[in-house]
């Protein structure tokens, strides 16, 4: 019986190298599509996946005119992936900067929220 589950990935060491904006290989190829209403992003664990959702979600707000940017994850310990990031020191062109007032994922918020329940 082939196993249907198991993923291959051709590792050459490029994903851990970055261009001039601080994007790794993958990160800079999800940034290409950076413009599309919806996009799927497959890759290895650790290999920056939160990292190009910060890069997308930020050239949303600051040149493609959103207001906001709503990061919804599975588990709590993803989205503590997503607190403060100072991208503009490898070159970016900002900073990931949440309002930790609407971070879910938090021991505070749980707590508020198993108070309103």
């Amino acid at each position: 019986m082939p196993n249907i589950v198991h993923v291959q990935y051709n590792q050459t060491g490029k994903s851990k190298s970055t261009n001039e904006f601080g994007m790794r290989e993958m990160q800079a190829r999800a940034f290409e599509a950076r413009t599309a209403q919806y996009l799927l992003i497959k890759a290895p664990p650790a290999s920056g996946k939160s990292r190009a959702l910060m890069f997308i979600g930020l050239d949303k707000l600051v040149h493609q005119g959103l207001k906001k940017v709503i990061v919804a994850v599975p588990e709590r310990s993803i989205g503590a992936s997503f607190g403060k990031t100072e991208l503009s020191k490898y070159g970016f062109f900002a900073n990931w900067n949440p309002n930790p007032k609407y971070n879910l994922c938090t021991p505070e918020a749980i707590k508020v929220r198993l108070l309103l329940f």
